[in-house]
């Protein structure tokens, strides 16, 4: 599939140009440019840009979510919509995507085929609500819900980052200068020590060589690491691993608690957004599973699935498992006797994120000293094994 930069008239003759995305030849671009009333004029073609994927933050997906909910609740149709969001979208990789999905919606295509082609950029859950907001005749309903769940996923993913920036600044500034010391200090000391021939204790002679590997090794130690991060990389694609990895997340010390409750926030919302714009609780299940990015709470989402084809209730199937909150198993209840189920699940997931907000908070309190006291013994350590040779080589003098 190739991509072409094209000029075309219309039938009054109007020239226009514009961008065509994975056609096969020129001859495909005429006949598709044919089939909408337009004769091609110049066509040039170019090379796709790689890599773009990584250049389109989610925020500008939310912005854009907001922007299509709005146009499309005014009454503008879906290429108008698509025509104005592409010219007013400043990041080329997000426009070049916008053009390509309302190329297709002229030629034919539904609008979640054509943003199907682009899960790198729009979730699983942004692709389910928009077919749901199609075969239910309500798009900018649901393209308002897809926009509202998308920014308090960005949010609360912008949260989690700030909070352990900090720590992790510090941590990454404590390493540098432990490093500092080990490779430019610790020599300075060596050198006196030679000249003054004073017999070095344990912990100085494993500075010195940890300084003379760092010094003289640090090729290899490149390598090392490089490696390992290429063979870290490998293993994290195998499914075994991954599986066994998504696992320990869930309970591994200190952060398991978190991540337990970050995966139940964006499984949980996935399904009652789902469900609240009418897709069956058996596809928001399997949509869940995939959003939650969790190989456990998938495998979970499978086994509800399994229990309400089975003719169990939402509350019944997870009561099974113990994953979910007592709070939400009973807002869930509720909501099935009152048939609001996706409300009083939202609900419940509102009451866990501020639980993680709390959880966070705890996480910082208890992080921070740690962090600090980790990093002062390290540092004391080195400034020990530093000095300790000049303490008995005073002593001596006395």
């Amino acid at each position: 599939m190739a991509v072409f930069e094209y000029k075309a008239k219309d039938e009054e003759g109007n020239i226009f140009s514009g961008v065509y995305h994975d056609i096969d030849s020129l001859a495909a671009l005429r006949e598709e440019l044919g089939t909408l009333g337009y004769s091609l004029v110049k066509a040039r073609r170019k090379k796709a840009v790689r890599g773009d994927k990584r250049k389109i933050k989610q925020s500008e997906v939310v912005s854009f979510a907001h922007r299509f909910a709005g146009m499309c609740s005014a009454g503008l149709s879906i290429d108008r919509c698509l025509q104005v969001l592409e010219e007013q979208t400043e990041n080329p990789p997000l426009r070049s995507r916008i053009a390509d999905v309302r190329q297709h919606v002229e030629t034919g295509s539904t609008l979640r085929e054509a943003f199907g082609k682009y899960k790198d950029v729009f979730s699983d859950f942004f692709l389910g609500m928009i077919e749901a907001g199609e075969s239910g005749g309500k798009l900018s309903h649901t393209l308002e819900m897809a926009a509202v769940y998308l920014e308090k996923q960005n949010d609360l993913r912008r949260q989690v980052k700030s909070a352990f920036a900090y720590p992790v600044v510090v941590g990454v500034m404590c390493l540098l200068i432990v490093i500092y010391l080990i490779i430019f200090v610790i020599p300075v000391f060596s050198k006196v020590y030679q000249q003054l021939h004073v017999n070095l204790p344990g912990p100085t002679q494993a500075l010195l060589s940890l300084s003379v590997l760092f010094r003289e090794c640090w090729m290899f130690l490149l390598v090392i690491a490089f490696g390992c991060v290429i063979l870290g990389r490998k293993l994290s694609k195998n499914p075994r691993i991954r599986v066994r990895w998504d696992a320990f997340k869930l309970d591994m010390p200190v952060f398991g608690k978190l991540n337990k409750m970050l995966v139940l926030s964006r499984f949980i919302r996935t399904f009652a957004m789902l469900a609240a714009a009418g897709v069956s609780y058996i596809d928001s299940l399997e949509i869940a599973g995939v959003v939650a990015s969790n190989h456990t709470v998938k495998d979970i989402g499978g086994k509800l699935q399994e229990r309400l084809e089975t003719g169990s209730t939402v509350t019944e199937a997870m009561s099974d498992h113990e994953i979910f909150p007592p709070m939400v198993i009973q807002l869930a209840s509720a909501g099935e006797e009152a048939g609001v189920l996706p409300e009083m699940l939202n609900k419940g997931v509102d009451f866990l994120d501020k639980d993680i907000s709390r959880n966070i908070n705890v996480l910082l309190v208890k992080l921070e000293p740690t962090l600090t006291v980790i990093m002062g013994t390290v540092v004391g350590f080195i400034l020990v094994g530093v000095y300790l040779p000049l303490f008995d080589y005073m002593a001596h003098l006395k």
